[in-house]
């Protein structure tokens, strides 16, 4: 019982946090605070916290290191097959070289490039997408816990 309490917990939390960020798109609409790989992110902070994977850490600079990477090949070497292939396999050098894997972000320089994202897609919605996702996730955690405490 306690496994199924776990599981709707995780999917719970998981959706406040993603309709937390999709609202917050929605009162201004010059800010989109939601991207595809934050819907995986939630599957790993949320459903397991526990994991290296889903340490504020990894979540922040994986994201972060991954989209940076994505913008610069935009902005500065050119998007093709080549170039995203490129792109994607420096973010998982990257990653793995700082110790902040954090596997969805592996699709971000594919996202950014597909999309011809600038500069400022780092602030919106990297940046601040992944900040909401890490505080919503910590507090889901110290709940957890009150939860668990027999």
């Amino acid at each position: 019982m306690k496994n199924v309490f776990l599981n709707v917990f995780s999917g719970i939390t998981a959706a406040l946090a993603i309709g937390l960020l999709g609202f917050a798109g929605e009162t201004d609409p010059e800010f989109v605070f939601l991207m595809a790989p934050f819907g995986a992110t939630a599957v790993i902070v949320f459903g397991l916290p526990d994991s290296p994977l889903a340490q504020p850490q990894n979540v922040f600079f994986g994201h972060l290191l991954t989209a940076l990477i994505g913008v610069i090949f935009v902005q500065y070497i050119g998007v093709g097959l080549v170039e995203m292939a490129i792109a994607t396999g420096l973010g998982v050098t990257g990653m793995l070289m700082t110790k902040t894997t954090h596997p969805p972000a592996g699709a971000n320089p594919m996202l950014i490039m597909m999309t011809g994202q600038s500069w400022s897609f780092l602030l919106t919605p990297v940046v601040t997408g992944a900040l909401a996702i890490i505080l919503v996730g910590m507090v889901a955690g110290k709940v957890r816990k009150v939860l668990l405490t027999d």
